[in-house]
């Protein structure tokens, strides 16, 4: 269990960093590429790849929380290689990476730590100062603003 919590403090100051929006790339920062990214998350969901339950979309990284229904590496790898060759004709770049080769994958034991993670996820733009309530930021699985 050591070796899960030391994992699990590494996660959360990775998060910290990447929420106050000083490192990498800020591609998702564009209301444009973040719609985009939003749409496929939303359409993979739709095409039976997963179970969406929560997901919020950041400046510089994106958090999902799914039931797969096919392998996880597959779900991640289709959405980053599509999500990538859209944002880059989105924004006119060539050449560069999108998305860095790493992602961090869990499995969900029960229904505590289910709520734990979905509630983490849609107060991410919370905790990073970017609006006062899950419900008013856009892009995140909690907005309100289209559907009342």
């Amino acid at each position: 269990m050591g070796g899960e919590v030391e994992a699990g403090r590494v996660f959360v100051a990775m998060d910290r960093l990447l929420d106050s929006g000083v490192c990498g790339p800020l591609y998702l920062k564009r209301h444009e590429v973040a719609e985009m990214v939003v749409e496929a998350i939303r359409h993979r969901d739709g095409a039976g790849e997963y179970e969406l339950h929560a997901f919020v979309v950041m400046a510089n990284h994106v958090h999902l929380l799914i039931t797969p229904r096919v392998d996880v590496a597959t779900v991640v790898g289709s959405l980053k290689r599509f999500t990538a060759r859209a944002g880059n004709r989105i924004m006119g770049l060539t050449g560069k990476p999108f998305w860095q080769d790493e992602s961090f994958d869990r499995v969900v034991r029960d229904g505590a730590e289910f709520e734990r993670i979905r509630k983490y996820i849609e107060w991410n733009p919370v905790k990073a100062g970017l609006v006062g309530s899950p419900e008013e930021f856009r892009w995140s699985s909690a907005w309100r603003g289209d559907s009342g």
